[in-house]
């Protein structure tokens, strides 16, 4: 799940995460999408590009 805001700056990001994703799987270049949606500071594009999807994953395995 992608964080509300930015950790460090605290700058609203979730909302741009299905543009990005969606235009990313499309083929474009990762820094023009981000430079587009607004995503200037250093912080905040960390987060959109170290960023895994892990819930489907972690929804394969049994809770305890």
């Amino acid at each position: 799940m992608i964080p509300i805001r930015c950790f460090t700056c605290g700058k609203p990001i979730a909302h741009l995460w299905q543009k990005y994703k969606e235009r990313i799987e499309k083929g474009e270049d990762a820094k023009k999408v981000l430079d587009e949606l607004g995503l200037t500071r250093y912080c905040c594009r960390a987060v959109f590009v170290g960023h895994v999807e892990l819930q489907q994953l972690v929804s394969k395995f049994k809770k305890f």
